[in-house]
Order: structure tokens, then sequence, then C-alpha cells
């Protein structure tokens, strides 16, 4: 995935979370919002019936008007006019509070007009009796425009509102540690993403510089072969063939190298033509007929069909068909058999190499076109290479919108299927 696509991601799930994150937060605030009204609520209607109860007690007509005042957020007044006695309004409010389901500690006090001041005061405690509260009543605040009142107070109902709305904050925290999470990943991608940018940038750059001397010593051991002096030396004649065959294998490396990281960047085109699939085949087996006789090995084809004409890049089909072979005679048994088949069904050529080596567990087959990935053989390291190979031939499938499956069994062959639309 390149830079800007990154970004495109990050800044899109970036706008996304803050949206999220508004919306929790005005949820949050008309959760809280309507939780107080609803406090508030409760308190008006067990205040005003509290007031009722006491003007049938004393026989008193309330006010039409500024019975109940909110002085502050948590403080209530409530306007009798008339003495009050203390014992009859401890009972309704606490009889009233549980009627309306308001569970939470207030604290009470009765005003008195020759000292100016609240007194009688009491602390309910939800948890304990009246009796038994051993916190001291804190005084409470004076109306100037009453004679005869009480004042409420509900010291705890902040609280009381936050524990009623448990659930949005239970959520709110779950959305902060994903915020949390999502913000710690992005950084982390990002230094990964970067990480891997270097990498790259070093394999491409050190493939490069290897480019020059690999094609030194390949030109130097064809000068040294072709020399007649050093027929002379059969010797060294053998050591300068060891020397070109190694640095065209490296060279092969190197420029499989090269391939894979420009079709990561994008920069490959492929060149499709109409060819025919089993002449390719044919040409192919023909290059590797000499090593397999060298390593034990024979490598047939076999056609189903007629007319296998698909429309595809001829060199890197070239190279995933040899990729395939050279991997069937690298992990080969004493004496390997590969057979190459082509067999048509429903306008599809079904391209198999099939071979009877090692095999591969099943808990290896989805990682075999990974890059770098080699299936693990413990201490032995007996088969050469990088890891490459299937990378390669999955990177070039996937240009030419083919599919290819692989499957395989310890001790009995691998079998490679490539699915290519067949050319009317």
């Amino acid at each position: 995935m390149s830079n800007s696509s990154i970004w495109k991601v990050v800044i899109s799930a970036a706008l996304s979370l803050i949206c999220i994150v508004i919306v929790q937060g005005y949820w949050l605030k008309k959760s809280f919002d309507y939780n107080r009204q609803a406090f508030e609520e409760k308190v008006h209607i067990s205040l005003r019936n509290v007031a009722k109860q006491i003007s049938v007690l004393q026989q008193v007509q309330l006010p039409s008007y500024d019975l109940i005042n909110q002085v502050a957020q948590n403080y209530y007044i409530v306007n009798i006019r008339d003495a009050i006695d203390a014992n009859s309004l401890e009972f309704y409010l606490q009889k009233e509070f549980e009627v309306v389901g308001l569970n939470t500690d207030f604290e009470y006090g009765i005003y008195d007009c020759d000292t100016d001041q609240m007194v009688y005061g009491n602390y309910i405690s939800r948890y304990a009796s009246p009796k038994s509260s051993d916190r001291a009543f804190r005084a409470l605040p004076t109306h100037r425009d009453f004679v005869y009142y009480f004042g409420v107070r509900f010291p705890n109902q902040g609280s009381y509102i936050l524990t009623a709305q448990w659930l949005p904050i239970f959520f709110s925290i779950i959305l902060l540690l994903s915020v949390l999470f999502f913000t710690y990943a992005t950084f982390e991608i990002l230094r990964q993403k970067k990480m891997s940018d270097l990498q790259k940038d070093f394999i491409n750059n050190m493939t490069h510089e290897f480019k020059t001397p690999l094609s030194s010593i390949k030109v130097s051991s064809e000068v040294l072969i072709n020399d007649p002096r050093l027929f002379q030396y059969p010797r060294l004649q053998e050591y300068a063939k060891i020397v070109q065959s190694q640095s065209k294998r490296l060279n092969d490396h190197v420029e499989r190298l090269l391939q894979i990281a420009d079709f990561q960047k994008g920069k490959i085109h492929l060149k499709r033509q109409l060819l025919a699939l089993d002449n390719l085949i044919n040409m192919i087996v023909e290059q590797l007929e000499g090593r397999a006789v060298r390593e034990n090995a024979t490598i047939s084809t076999q056609c189903e069909g007629s007319q296998f004409i698909i429309f595809a890049d001829r060199h890197h089909l070239s190279n995933v068909i040899y990729n395939l072979v050279d991997n069937a005679l690298k992990y080969r048994r004493e004496s390997a058999n590969i057979v190459i088949k082509i067999r048509e069904e429903q306008k599809i050529l079904h391209l198999l190499v099939q071979d009877n080596g090692i095999g591969i567990r099943k808990m290896y087959l989805n990682k075999l076109d990974q890059k770098f990935f080699r299936v693990p053989t413990g201490n032995v390291h007996n088969t050469k290479g990088f890891g490459l190979g299937l990378h390669y031939v999955r990177q070039i499938v996937d240009a030419h919108k083919w599919s290819m499956e692989i499957k395989s069994e310890p001790a009995k062959g691998t079998i490679v299927e490539i699915k290519i639309p067949k050319v009317k």
C-alpha cells in the first residue's frame, strides 16, 4: 500500500472516530441533562406532596405561587406560611422520597425568624437511620422573602445522577479505550510502514549495486572459459565454469528481487501477447532437460485438448513455469517425477505442475506465497533459496488476474494449479 493510501485511510478513520466521539459526547450530555431533569421533577413532586400533607395537618393554606424555589442546583426551599413541626417534616420527607424512588442522602433545616437562621436540621443517610447518623448538620442558606419555610439539600446529587447513567458512561469508556487503541495502532502502522520502506530501499539499492560486479564476474568467467590456453588446465576451466554458473544463479536472484520490487511499486506493465501454452512449456522442458538428467529426475508433459492459445506476458509466464519446476527439482526425493499438464474445462486452461517430492504440511500452504517464506526444515539446510519463487509466481498470477491453488501432502508430493482463460 502506498503512503498516500495509508494516509487516506488514517485520516478517514480519524475523522470517523472524531465524529463518533462528538456524537457520544452529545449523547452523554443529553443523558446527564435528562437524568438531572428527572431528579428535579421527582424532588418537586415530593416536596409539593410534603407541603400539602403539612397544610392538611396544620390546617393552613399554601401559597398559590412560590411554593417551591430551587435556590441552588441541589438546594430547595418550600414556603409553608406557618410554623413547622420538625418530626412531621422528617417523616413526610422520607416517605415521599421513598415513593418517587429518590434513594439518596439529604439534609434539611427549618427557618427560625427570631434568630434569622436555619435550625433543627438533620442529615438523613440511605445507609443509616436518622438517629445513628454521625454526620454533622451543616447550616443551610436562608431566604429573605419568606418567613415560614424549610430547606432541603441533596449533597450527593451529582454522584446519584452519574450512577443512574452508568450504561452511557460504560460505553463512553469503551469508546475512549478504542480511540486510544486506534491512536497506538496508527502510530505503530506508520512506524512499521517506515521500516518497511527503509528495508525495500535498502534491498533495491543493494541489488542494483550487485548488478555491476556480477556483470563483471560473468564477463570475466566467459573470457576465461573461451581462452584456448585454459584448455591445458582442465581444473582451472572447471573452476571458471563454476564461477560462471554461480554468478548466473546469483544474477537470477537479483533480477527476481528487482522484479518483485517493481511489482510492489506498480512499475511493471505486462507485455501481453497471444502465445501457445504447450509450445512454451515444451521449450522450458528442453532447457531443463540437462539439469533433470544430472539430478536423476524426469520431466514430462501431458496435454488434453488442442489449440492452447492464451493472452499473457511470455517472459513472466516462462519464469512462472520455470520457478514451479525449479521448486519441484529442489524439493525432490531420490528419483523425481515431474509432470506438467494442460487440461481444458469450460474455456479455462488448467496448468498443473505435479511432482512426487517431499510434500508440504497443510499448516504452511497458506504461507507459501509470502515474501521470503521458506518451509521450516529444522537444522537441515540442504535446499538453497531465498523464499522468493512462489511469491514471484503469485505476483505474476495476480497481475494477469488468474487464480492459483496449491495442494500438497507430506511424502506424497505437491500440485500447483493455475487457471488461465483460453483465447477463442
